[in-house]
């Protein structure tokens, strides 16, 4: 597979690569929404964290992207200024396959910004990586997460039991959907003018900044 873009600009967000100096950003982000981020994710429960512990995170995910072994990505305001949330595409199971994960700050909850970024990078995927399969997995009792895959056209695989470990918690039921490069719009031939699925379009850079 190929490497993921460094920065995606879509007419809402841009998504891209983690900087140590998103620090601020991410804390802000974060600590805006830890009552819903930590009923959600295991990873929130390490929060509230200093902006020089965030700055130690970001470090890490930045040499890991740079490295090729996981891609985590922040979603922020076209301006730059505000993080809205996260997404990343990780490498999971076999060497072709990816998935997918996000999260969305509270107040911007509610405005198809998850669908959006999850459609995008699905395409980013597997056209750009040249994916075999995408992956998302959701916590089954999470409607409002179940319904992205699904509006995306994944296909729902079943309900793995008792996967999510959670600190101090019964492990909790997961609902995995995939979506393979076989099965997608732009592979079998269902092309919008722009040469992807009708309504999505962006651009994307490398680490250097040029155009792909």
């Amino acid at each position: 597979m190929r490497t993921p873009p460094y920065r995606i600009e879509t007419e809402r967000v841009v998504i891209r690569c983690y900087d140590p100096a998103d620090a601020p950003l991410l804390k802000e982000c974060v600590d805006s929404s830890l009552p819903e981020l930590q009923a959600r994710m295991p990873w929130a429960l390490d929060d509230p964290q200093s902006v020089a512990e965030k700055v130690e995170l970001l470090r890490g995910m930045r040499s890991r992207f740079d490295a090729d072994t996981d891609y985590a990505l922040g979603v922020f305001t076209l301006d730059g200024s505000r993080q809205l949330g996260g997404t990343g595409l990780h490498r999971r199971g076999t060497p072709d396959s990816l998935e997918i994960g996000y999260f969305v700050r509270t107040d911007s909850i509610g405005r198809g910004l998850a669908t959006h970024v999850v459609g995008t990078l699905t395409d980013v995927g597997l056209r750009h990586c040249r994916a075999r399969r995408i992956q998302i997995d959701v916590e089954a009792d999470n409607s409002a997460s179940l319904a992205i895959p699904r509006k995306l056209g994944y296909l729902e695989e079943g309900v793995l039991r008792g996967r999510a470990a959670w600190p101090d918690q019964e492990p909790r039921d997961i609902v995995t959907f995939s979506l393979l490069a076989t099965e997608y719009p732009i592979v079998a031939g269902e092309r919008s003018p722009a040469g992807r699925p009708a309504g999505l379009a962006y651009r994307a850079y490398d680490a250097a900044g040029r155009q792909l």
